[in-house]
């Protein structure tokens, strides 16, 4: 049954129906009839509201505006609730197109109206929350999350459960969290909109089920998958027909990258499409599953229905993108460019969507623009700034533009954030190689690692890359193991490593035919595979050139030959093969194989250079510059190896002994010093045109500069393997012989013979034995000479330069003022040597041309002759001389012989003095010794004898006054201090009398000592009287003994010392009886001088 609405007819019961399904397509009838019969504005909201549904949006936007007229707000001024309505309507109206409307102008005039609408409705009542929830909505559409956030608080203060304004307020909250680039406040916006959603359900539960969504976008946000999938899961229970839940729930069944994840996604996505195949979305993820499927129809088709039906801008840049990566896989560049830059027009910044940048860059970066591709390609930077394949491209488009610094930079900051990246890594390595060969090594090595640790295969090319690395260094064991690695396992490596026991030929019999194959032919036909991938070419190449520089030439020659054999047209083994026999002197096998090269490419500037210095080495000057001049102009003058050999060509036609001639030589010198700064201004580092430019200043005799030249040059050549140039440490010795400096010159030589010749050339050694000569260091030219003479024995100037080098040392030797019978006699053999030599090369001359003038051997040997007869006169001299020599030194062998036995007996005479002295003095200290002792003896013995007669002292002395005796005995007591007192004082001024005593004194005053000895340990006993007054000429002892005859009521000294306690004089004053102890301690003789 249709829906209808009944207006009331004015002053009439009757009312007329409206049936909602029937509407008229002309709004004017249904507006008459409203304003006519005076109707409730609610009817004009029901009516209004029906159109929109039915799509008839003007009829809509008729009745609104006329129910929102000032005659109907006039008439209607009581009713407030619906004037509101409707204004709010109309508000929330203009809001909906200018949130869809993609021209800016637009936009804003139908955000001005929707403004204008909400402002009516605040002024009718300024707390409606209905207003200030579309209010909320304006600034939502319009990006001003903050002023809506602030709109819905209102509307919630008025009415804390008011569900729109929660919804409004959630929405704020997650469109905040997604502009929000810090990842923690992102969560905490997530969080509270989840929160707002929550209060919304528990203030009406029965809301929409696409008010679930909500939650489950928050869900997914905050990375709550299995919530977010029930959330969208409930949606669907609601409304089944839900296209964004069902989108949602297919997006993530996508990402779990599983086969049944996927096909469950694309079923929700194809259920989606069937309910409403207008969902631009829906279009978009389908486009994008079908681009991995190869079904680029398909993905056609999707993008141009879902840009057709989409007005959102980032809707459409996804639709566009999806467009152009279907016609970047197919190739067509210029199609997928337009369509990368129109997805990137409906962006408003790369944060957005930064995927069409990528990809317009990298078809900007194919197509060669490089500068726009490096500007999108810093904009994906700014949202991912962390992206190692944005920093690779980055990375390479610097090194493009020549900025080598930046793109050293970018890179390592690659393998910072990535470290497992070993793209990266090669890629720096292969910027790095130029400039720094240990820090190349170093990434190539961190990239092979990571291929192996990950279970990758390595690739041939960095397996190559790390063997010259470590060539370079020189490394060579470890640069084998990295060839063959790369290699692999072949026949070819058996046959030359391993000598399986299935080749029967003989490799040496085809190492000096270096064009022979036959020797491959036959391993094929004993089954022996010989195939290799066309990538490992290179590496087996430098394979061969290891080989050679480790002087296994026949090994190498062996792989060149293999190379030709399966790639015939592989220049650089035939230009090798003819260096190899250059560098055995065989020129004309070296010619033939660089024919063979020409044959393939007549134009091939190596080769034509390289035919070139073979015949300037044959002599063959014109073929030389004309094959030079071929060279160059194959290149268009850009071959600077050429130039350079032209320049060669004229230095060495200067140099021409046959037509040498003052102009001719200026001329073709300033010839080659043009052609050499030639080089260097094309390519400043050219080692080899610095060093030509060197020579040239040489022979114009500026030394101090070429001197500088070469030194530079030596040391950049000192830092790479592959340059091995002999020739400038041979050019700086010349200049050092050329200034003088022969010491210098001598230690340049020897280090290149040692570097580069292993101290078998026989020029370099000739070279060295003239600075020998010119520092008249005649036997060091001698030996240096021999050696030549060792390495070439055919060469009959290095004989002829020994026997002048022998003749010149004995001139020199029998021209000194003195010399000794052995240097004449060494003079004399040299000489013999000379003429030997000399007559030999006489001999020589008569049967074979060696440029020698058969006068002037004569002459030399005439003049040693001479110089022999000389020798004998001064060898007889020297020999008398000698003899002289020898008696004067036998004469003074013997007297210092007998001055040493003399020496000796005077020391061992002293010794026996000494040790006779040292004995005559312990004896006298053992002797003192036993003095003391009997001393110590003799004291007891007078002790004891004193004892009994002090117990038999007389007791009249108790009867005198006690007052008396009281004094006497303090008094005693006091002196008796006092007399200690200088005791001791006397003992020490004793010891240190002893001590400052002489050897001499105290021989002298032996017997004295002895007494004073005695004395001393007297009074050291207490026995001997202390008074320092008491001088009599006595000795201490007999006092004593004196004392002791006369009185034998004397206390003993050493009993008044231990006993000085005032306790004695009391008992002894208290009581009758005799005091014993104490009492004899403080009895004083009267004839005692205490």
């Amino acid at each position: 049954m249709s829906a209808c609405v009944y207006i009331p007819v004015q002053n009439s019961e009757e009312e007329v129906r409206v049936v909602l399904d029937q509407l008229p397509r002309d709004a004017s009838d249904i507006v008459d009839i409203l304003k006519a019969e005076q109707a409730p504005l609610d009817l004009w909201l029901i009516i209004a509201r029906e159109y929109f549904k039915q799509g008839k949006i003007e009829q809509f936007r008729q009745i609104l505006e006329e129910g929102s007229s000032p005659e109907i707000d006039e008439y209607y001024a009581d009713v407030r609730y619906e004037r509101i309505a409707i204004l709010n309507a109309l508000g929330a109206y203009h809001t909906y197109l200018g949130k869809i409307e993609t021209k800016q102008r637009e936009r804003d005039d139908n955000f001005v109206l929707a403004t204008q609408y909400y402002n009516r409705a605040s002024r009718i009542d300024v707390h409606e929350p209905s207003t200030w929830i579309g209010k909320g909505q304006l600034c939502v559409a319009k990006g001003d999350l903050a002023q809506a956030s602030s709109q819905f608080s209102i509307a919630l203060n008025e009415d804390q459960n008011n569900v729109a304004a929660l919804l409004g307020q959630a929405c704020v909250e997650f469109n905040v969290g997604e502009n929000e680039e810090q990842y923690q406040k992102a969560l905490e916006s997530y969080k509270r909109s989840l929160d707002y959603y929550k209060r919304a359900l528990r203030a009406y539960p029965n809301c929409p089920g696409v008010t679930r969504l909500g939650i489950g976008y928050c869900r997914y946000r905050l990375g709550q998958f299995d919530k977010a999938r029930q959330a969208f899961q409930r949606v669907l229970d609601l409304d089944p027909e839900n296209i964004e839940a069902l989108m949602a729930l297919g997006i993530m069944e996508l990402q779990t990258n599983e086969a049944d994840g996927i096909k469950k996604g694309m079923a929700k996505m194809q259920r989606a499409f069937e309910i409403y195949p207008y969902c631009s979305m829906g279009l978009n993820h389908l486009a994008n599953h079908f681009f991995f499927t190869g079904q680029h129809f398909l993905v056609e088709q999707l993008t141009e229905t879902a840009l057709s039906v989409s007005n959102h801008g980032l809707m459409k840049s996804y639709s566009y993108y999806n467009l152009a990566r279907s016609y970047h896989s197919k190739g067509d560049f210029e199609k997928a460019g337009r369509y990368y830059m129109a997805a990137v027009k409906e962006i408003n910044k790369p944060q957005e969507f930064a995927l069409p940048f990528y990809g317009l860059g990298q078809v900007q970066l194919k197509l060669g623009d490089l500068k726009n591709a490096l500007s999108n390609f810093e904009k994906v930077q700014e949202v991912y700034p962390e992206n190692c394949e944005t920093l690779k491209v980055v990375a390479h488009i610097h090194v493009q533009f020549g900025q080598t610094e930046k793109a050293l930079e970018i890179f390592r900051k690659a393998t910072r954030v990535d470290p497992k990246d070993a793209q990266a890594f090669m890629e720096l390595g292969e910027l790095l190689m130029p400039t720094d060969p240990g820090a190349t090594l170093d990434a190539l090595k961190s990239a092979l690692n990571i291929l192996k640790r990950g279970g990758e295969e390595v690739p041939v090319e960095l397996l190559n890359n790390i063997g010259v690395l470590y060539f370079e260094k020189g490394e060579f064991e470890l640069a084998e193991q990295t060839f063959k690695e790369a290699l692999g396992e072949g026949a070819y490596l058996s046959f030359l490593f391993e000598r399986t026991k299935c080749l029967t030929v003989d490799c040496n019999a085809y190492n000096g035919q270096y064009w022979d194959l036959t020797i491959f032919h036959q391993l094929e036909e004993n089954g022996i595979s010989l195939e290799f991938t066309w990538d490992k070419i290179t590496t087996l190449f430098n394979y061969a050139r290891l080989l050679e520089q480790q002087r296994n030439s026949e090994r190498a020659s062996i792989l060149y030959r293999l190379i030709l054999f399966k790639y015939p047209d592989y220049i650089d083994a035939y230009l090798r093969l003819a260096a190899m026999g250059k560098g055995r002197r065989n020129i004309q096998l070296s010619i033939e194989m660089i024919h063979e090269a020409l044959k393939i490419d007549d134009k091939c500037p190596n080769a034509l250079t390289m035919l070139g210095d073979l015949e300037l080495k044959s002599d063959d000057w014109v073929k030389a510059k004309d094959t030079f001049r071929a060279a160059r102009d194959a290149t268009n003058g850009k071959d600077s190896y050429s130039t350079l050999s032209l320049g060669n060509w004229n230095y060495f036609a200067a140099m021409r002994s046959e037509k040498r001639g003052p102009k001719l030589e200026a001329t073709h010198l300033e010839k080659a010093k043009e052609l050499y700064t030639k080089v260097l201004m094309l390519c400043p580092a050219n080692l080899y045109a610095a060093n030509g430019a060197g020579v040239i200043l040489a022979e114009k005799g500026r030394f101090d500069v070429s001197k500088d030249v070469f030194t530079q040059v030596q040391e950049a050549a000192s830092g790479s393997i592959f340059v091995q140039m002999a020739d400038v440490w041979i050019n700086l010795a010349h200049v050092y012989f050329a200034q003088g400096h022969f010491a210098l010159a001598v230690k340049m030589y020897q280090n290149c013979l040692r570097k580069f010749y292993y101290n078998t050339d026989s020029q370099v050694l000739l070279y060295l034995a003239r600075t020998h000569y010119e520092a008249e260091q005649w036997q060091d030219c001698k030996k240096t000479l021999l050696r030549a003479i060792h390495l070439a024995p055919s060469n009959y100037t290095l004989r002829f330069d020994a026997g002048v080098a022998m003749q010149k040392f004995s001139a020199s030797t029998l021209q000194k003022s003195k010399r000794t019978a052995d240097e004449v006699r060494a003079t004399v053999t040299e000489l013999k040597n000379a003429v030997r030599v000399f007559s030999q090369l006489s001999a020589a001359s008569s049967f074979h041309s060696h440029g020698f003038d058969e006068k002037k051997i004569r002459t030399h040997v005439e003049y040693c002759k001479h110089l022999l007869d000389a020798a004998k006169v001064h060898c007889e001299a020297a020999e008398r001389e000698e003899q002289q020599n020898r008696q004067r030194l036998e004469v003074a062998r013997q007297v210092s012989l007998a001055e040493e036995a003399k020496r000796k007996a005077e020391e061992q005479r002293k010794y026996q003095l000494e040790r006779r002295k040292q004995e005559d003095e312990l004896k006298r200290v053992i002797q003192q010794e036993e003095n003391f002792e009997r001393i110590k003896e003799q004291w007891k013995n007078y002790t004891n004898t004193s004892g009994g007669k002090r117990k038999d002292r007389s007791h009249f002395e108790d009867e005198d006054g006690g007052n008396g005796e009281r004094k006497r005995r303090k008094g005693g007591k006091r002196r008796k201090k006092d007399k200690r007192k200088d005791h001791y004082e006397q003992e020490v001024d004793m010891e240190d009398e002893q001590e400052e005593m002489d050897e001499d004194d105290a021989k002298q005053m032996n017997g004295r000592d002895e007494e004073m000895v005695r004395d001393n340990h007297l009074a050291a006993a207490g026995l001997e009287d202390s008074d320092a007054e008491d001088d009599m000429g006595e000795s201490a002892i007999n006092r004593k003994r004196k004392a002791w005859s006369e009185s034998d009521e004397d206390d003993e000294p050493t009993e008044r010392i231990r006993n000085p306690s005032p306790d004695g004089y009391r008992d002894s004053a208290g009581s009758d009886e005799e005091p014993r102890g104490n009492g004899r301690g403080t009895q004083i003789d009267e004839n005692d001088d205490y």
